[in-house]
C-alpha cells in the first residue's frame, strides 16, 4: 500500500509550517518514535534529506551544512538517549549561532518518571545548546491545535531571523500508523515583520483597535493612531484600563454585553492587537478574522486564538507607517465609529432603572469624577461595573489585571498618589480585595488626595452572581465559595473606627439616596484637608440583579426567551419574578 503524509496532527503543522518557511535540509536517524515525521518528510520532494545512524555525528552534519549553506537544518530523531547525543554539535551550533532545529520525538508524556522504558525527561534543556525549547504535546482540541501553532511559528522564525541559532522541539508522538493523508493539511503561518522589513498591504474590509490595559499615551502615539483611524474608517475599542482618549475610542462593553450584539459592528476584518492583558471579558463577543499584534517585545500574544502576523516595532512607528498608506484629507465622515457611538448611545438610553449595586453606583459616578483625577478600579466586579459606563475624557484609569488579584489594590492606588499630591486619585473596590489589603491605610504617607470607595456586600458577590457557576448553590455558596461573613459582617461600625482613627473623613450609604448625597461631597474637585473613605453597603441580589439588567437591555426574542429559561433553571421562579419587577420600572 502507497504511503503518504502521516494523520499525527501535531507533525503534519510541523511539516506545513517547515514548508512556508523554506526549510528544506533534514538529517534523520533512525527509530520508532520518529517514523511519523521521518517518513511523511520521505515521501515529499520538498525536503532534502539525509541519513545519519549516530546522532551526534548527525548534529554536527547539521552544523557543517547549514554552515556552508546559510540554510536551515533540521535533526530529527527517536526517543530515549539519542536526543542526548545531540548535545555537543547543538552547544557547537549555539556558540556559532547556527540555524538548528533538533525535533527529538517523546513517548506519552505522562509516563515520564514511571521507569517506562526508553522514557526519558526532556522538560528542561542546558542554557547553552537551544535559544529556546518548546514542548509540541499530541493534540487532542482546538485550544491544542492553537497552541502548537504559536509554538512551531515561534521556533521557525527564530531559526530563520538575523540572530539565529539551534531551537529544540520536542515532540509527543502518539503512534498513528495511517499514513494515508494525500495532501498535507494546511496551518496557521503567524509572521514576524522588524523593524525595516518590508511590512504587509492592509487586508480589505473593517479594522479595529484593540488596547488593552496600556500605560498613559504618548501625544505622538495618539496623533499616529488618530491619523490611522481617519485614513481607514478605524475604531478603537477600549476598556477603562485602556487609556486611549481619542475621537476613536469605543467603550464597548455596554453594547457587547447585549445579546443582539448590535448589527455588524463586532464583525472586523482584521483586528490590530495593542497593549497588555484586559479585564473586559465582553471581548469575546467581537468577531475578528485575523489578529495583528504589535509590541516591541516581539512576542508571540495569541489573546484571541487567530494571530497571523506579530510586528516587532514600538505602535507609533506601526500606526504612522500605515496612516502614510492612505489619505484622509477633506474627509468628514466616519461610518464605522458613528456607529458605534450610536449603538452606545441607544444601549445606554434603554438602561432600566437598576437596583442600587456597584453598577448603578458606576454609572452615577461616573459622570461626577474632577476633571484631572486618576480612578483605580478593583478586578473584576468593580472594573465590569464601570467598563460600562464612560468617564471624563481628562480621566485616566487603571486595574490590577497583569496579576488580577484583588491582593494589592488599594496599595498600588496609595502608590500612584504619591507621585503627584495635587491630582485625586480615586479607588473603587469591594470588601475582600479591601480587607485584604487594608493595612495599607495606615502608611503614613497617605496623602489628602486619595478617596476611597469600599462597595461591601459582605462576600465575593462575584460568585452569587446570576451567571456564575457558585449561583446553582444559592446561600450554600457563601459558605466557602464566596467566603461571605468575614471581617465584621457588614458591620456599620468597623470601617468606620478604623478609617476615622487613622484620620479619614468617612462617609456612608445603603440606599441611592443616601449615596447622592454622599457622593457629591466625595467628587468634589477642591482637595480636602483629609484622605476619604467611603463605604456602600449593598445587597448580594441586588448586585445579581443589577448584572442581568445591564446584560439584557436589547435582547431580541429568541434570546431573550433562552435567557429567561437558563436563569430560571439556576435562580428558580421566585427571583424570575424579581428581576421581572426590576425590568419593568
Amino acid at each position: 500500500m502507497e504511503k503518504y503524509y502521516t494523520a499525527e496532527r501535531n507533525v503534519q503543522i510541523i511539516l506545513y509550517l517547515l514548508k512556508q518557511y523554506g526549510i528544506r535540509k533534514v538529517v534523520a536517524s533512525p527509530g520508532t518514535t520518529n517514523i511519523t515525521l521521518v517518513a511523511s518528510m520521505q515521501q515529499d520532494p520538498f525536503f532534502e534529506m539525509y541519513s545519519a545512524a549516530d546522532e551526534r555525528s548527525a548534529a554536527y552534519i547539521a552544523c557543517g551544512l547549514a554552515a556552508e549553506s546559510g540554510e536551515p537544518v533540521a535533526l530529527s530523531c527517536t526517543g530515549a538517549t539519542a536526543s542526548r547525543n545531540y548535545i555537543p554539535g547543538l552547544t557547537e551550533a549555539y556558540y556559532r549561532k547556527l540555524p538548528v532545529l533538533a525535533v527529538t520525538a517523546a513517548h506519552n508524556l505522562r509516563r515520564i518518571g514511571h521507569l517506562s522504558a526508553q522514557v526519558i525527561d526532556r522538560s528542561v534543556v542546558a542554557n547553552d545548546i537551544a535559544i529556546k525549547s518548546f514542548l509540541i504535546e499530541a493534540i487532542k482540541n482546538q485550544d491544542d491545535e492553537r497552541d502548537c501553532e504559536v509554538k512551531v511559528n515561534k521556533a521557525l522564525d527564530i531559526l530563520t531571523s538575523e540572530n539565529c541559532g539551534p531551537v529544540h522541539l520536542n515532540v509527543e508522538i502518539s503512534y498513528n500508523s495511517d499514513f494515508s493523508v494525500k495532501e498535507l493539511p494546511s496551518a496557521r503561518v503567524i509572521r514576524k515583520y522588524r523593524s525595516g522589513d518590508t511590512l504587509p498591504g492592509l487586508p480589505d474590509g473593517r479594522i479595529g483597535i484593540f488596547v488593552g490595559s496600556h500605560k498613559k499615551w504618548s501625544a505622538g502615539l495618539t496623533e499616529a493612531v488618530d491619523r490611522f483611524c481617519r485614513v481607514h474608517d478605524a475604531v478603537v475599542f477600549c476598556d477603562q484600563t485602556s487609556n486611549y482618549k481619542g475621537p476613536f475610542r469605543f467603550l464597548s462593553s455596554l453594547v457587547a454585553a447585549q445579546p443582539r450584539r448590535h448589527g455588524d459592528i463586532f464583525d472586523l476584518r482584521l483586528m490590530i492587537h495593542i497593549g497588555e492583558i484586559s479585564g473586559d471579558y465582553s471581548s469575546g463577543a467581537i468577531h475578528k478574522e485575523t489578529v495583528w499584534r504589535v509590541n516591541p517585545d516581539g512576542e508571540y500574544r495569541d489573546t484571541f486564538g487567530n494571530l497571523s502576523a506579530v510586528f516587532q516595532m514600538s505602535e507609533e512607528k506601526f500606526f504612522n507607517y500605515y496612516a502614510a498608506a492612505g489619505d484622509a484629507t477633506g474627509r468628514k465622515e466616519y461610518p464605522f465609529i458613528e456607529a458605534c457611538k450610536a449603538a452606545y448611545n441607544e444601549v445606554y438610553n434603554a438602561i432600566p432603572e437598576l437596583p442600587f449595586s456597584n453598577i448603578w453606583t458606576a454609572m452615577t459616578m461616573s459622570k461626577m469624577l474632577p476633571e484631572g483625577a486618576v480612578l483605580h478600579l478593583g478586578i473584576l466586579n468593580t472594573l465590569r461595573s464601570w467598563n460600562f459606563f464612560e468617564i471624563p475624557a481628562s480621566v485616566m484609569s487603571y486595574a490590577n489585571v497583569g496579576g488580577f488579584g484583588i491582593d494589592g489594590d488599594m496599595s498600588s492606588l496609595i502608590g500612584a498618589s504619591l507621585a503627584d499630591r495635587e491630582r485625586l486619585f480615586f479607588g473603587v473596590l469591594g470588601d475582600l480585595a479591601f480587607f485584604y489589603d487594608m493595612n495599607v491605610l495606615g502608611n503614613h504617607h497617605v496623602g489628602n488626595n486619595v478617596r476611597i470607595m469600599l462597595i461591601n456586600n459582605g462576600r465575593g458577590v462575584e460568585f452569587r452572581n446570576y451567571n456564575h457557576n457558585g449561583a446553582m448553590f444559592g446561600e450554600d455558596a457563601d459558605k466557602f465559595i464566596a467566603a461571605a461573613g468575614h471581617y465584621g459582617n457588614k458591620s456599620p461600625e468597623l470601617v468606620r473606627h478604623y478609617a476615622e482613627d487613622l484620620g479619614y473623613e468617612y462617609l456612608c450609604a445603603s440606599d441611592k439616596e443616601s449615596f447622592l448625597d454622599a457622593v457629591k461631597r466625595f467628587t468634589t474637585p477642591e482637595m480636602t484637608d483629609r484622605p476619604m473613605l467611603f463605604e456602600v453597603f449593598t445587597e448580594t441580589q441586588d448586585e445579581s440583579d443589577a448584572l442581568y439588567c445591564i446584560n439584557n437591555i436589547q435582547a431580541d426574542h429568541g434570546l431573550k426567551k433562552a435567557a429567561k429559561q437558563a436563569i430560571k433553571n439556576v435562580l428558580g421562579e421566585d427571583t424570575v419574578r424579581s428581576i421581572r419587577s426590576i425590568i419593568k420600572k
